[in-house]
């Protein structure tokens, strides 16, 4: 018997895997925070004995390294990866027994990255799982422009050379486990279910529907923006990261939060937007725990920058400090709980700004003249945007601020968190800013005229 079980890293869109027998257990692309993975395995009585990486991943910080370190398992990364650390080196076709009788396959698949390795599971020789990282994913595939502009092309000419591999290697009825593609902006498009084969594959996926010629041409036109922390991923986790610190931050009171503040720092309050825009601490920002935190705020902080993050609770606190070393950034200056009576200097008050819906916006525009400000990126904006609207993407507004026309700014994006985090920016800057916290399909319903970008 084996088993195959699924860690989900929600905030990020991704997945790990823990797969086994009775004894023993290879844990698959883990988190930076692996104790989840240590859970499952002491819950399912196995010890990890290998520890797999598809890739050098680019979207998040690896928990590999010391999870093998810590566990004292072999620690097997992609031969052709460059990276500066000891482990056991995997090309196509090596083979390594997990358990007795389940046995683990290492299947080339290049185009994610050109060392991508995806992983073949075995009973007793029979293909019962593909553990494909950044390869095949749900109803698409990995990005394959992430590594270097030079090699996009002929990295996503892989892509489709790989996926058929994997379709013409195994049998329809082998489960597909990826682990992109659940919102993570490693894939190139998002996954519809959550499950899927290789014979569900062969039926929907277009890098195993359309010809190489045209699928790459389709795969290139709509690829989306990179976040910028991307950048560090890959170096990060070639270099081999620091073993992570979740303990709690040194506390802040309101008068270091203000020269926090003054020293030019970022405070993120990780409140709900509702709350936020009701009452605040004056020049901080808003990026919502329950939002896709990790992703947002290391896109937009300036890399290095010192944050000290405002939780309701220390429960909220931990649990951004878990999803934040996952993408490197290790350990908050500062942290305070509470609200903003706890926040803000005795005798100051706290700063607010108005909240609104499309309706709103729809009896004020176009006639009073306000700026209407679409903070989506560009393959949103291009099915469809307000008409006078200008645009500029939350992932550039920090260092755009100064390009927002003068006037009342009413922001919006595609369903309220991403204006919100605009909002609290503009609002930070002194501009007088509406937050539509509202879905962009009631704009056309509020009377408001919506274009879509010529071909």
């Amino acid at each position: 018997m084996f088993f195959v079980d699924t860690i989900e890293v929600p905030g990020l869109g991704n997945r790990s895997y823990l797969a086994g027998g009775e004894r023993t257990a290879v844990a698959v692309d883990p988190p930076r925070d692996f104790d989840q993975v240590l859970a499952v395995a002491v819950r399912r009585g196995v010890r990890i004995s290998h520890v797999v990486e598809t890739h050098v991943h680019n979207d998040y910080v690896t928990g590999g390294l010391e999870l093998a370190r810590t566990v004292g398992a072999a620690y097997l990364v992609p031969a052709d990866a460059r990276v500066s650390f000891a482990r056991v080196p995997v090309r196509d076709g090596d083979r390594v027994e997990v358990d007795a009788g389940l046995t683990l396959r290492a299947l080339a698949t290049p185009g994610h990255t050109p060392h991508h390795t995806s992983y073949v599971l075995e009973d007793a020789g029979e293909s019962v799982a593909v553990f494909t990282g950044g390869s095949l994913l749900i109803g698409t595939v990995g990005r394959p422009d992430l590594v270097e502009p030079r090699m996009t092309e002929r990295l996503a000419r892989a892509q489709h050379a790989s996926a058929h591999r994997l379709a013409g290697e195994l049998p329809d009825e082998t489960p597909v486990l990826p682990t992109h593609g659940f919102g993570s902006f490693c894939s190139s498009g998002q996954a519809e279910g959550s499950d899927t084969t290789i014979g569900k594959e062969k039926a929907s996926n277009e890098a195993l529907l359309r010809d190489v010629d045209t699928f790459v041409a389709d795969l290139l036109a709509g690829l989306d923006d990179v976040p910028a922390y991307y950048a560090h991923m890959g170096p990060a986790n070639a270099a081999g990261p620091a073993p992570v610190d979740l303990t709690p931050p040194a506390v802040a009171d309101a008068e270091e939060i203000a020269a926090r503040l003054e020293a030019g720092e970022w405070v993120v309050d990780l409140r709900r937007r509702v709350a936020f825009a009701a009452r605040h601490v004056s020049g901080s920002f808003n990026f919502e725990a329950d939002g896709q935190l990790a992703t947002y705020l290391a896109w937009l902080i300036p890399w290095g920058k010192p944050v000290t993050l405002l939780a309701e609770s220390a429960e909220q606190l931990a649990a951004a400090q878990r999803e934040l070393v996952r993408v490197g950034i290790d350990r908050p200056a500062a942290a305070a709980t509470g609200g903003p009576a706890d926040w803000v200097r005795q005798g100051e008050t706290p700063a607010s700004f108005r909240r609104a819906t499309f309706a709103d916006l729809a009896e004020r525009h176009p006639a009073q003249g306000v700026v209407v400000l679409d903070v989506r990126r560009d393959a949103e904006r291009a099915d469809g945007y307000v008409d006078g609207s200008v645009h500029i993407p939350v992932h550039t507004l920090p260092r755009r601020l100064d390009e927002v026309p003068g006037g009342e700014v009413w922001v919006h994006c595609g369903g309220g968190m991403r204006a919100a985090i605009a909002a609290s920016l503009l609002d930070a800057a002194g501009r007088d800013v509406v937050a539509v916290d509202d879905s962009f399909d009631a704009a056309e319903q509020a009377g408001l005229v919506v274009r879509k970008q010529a071909a």
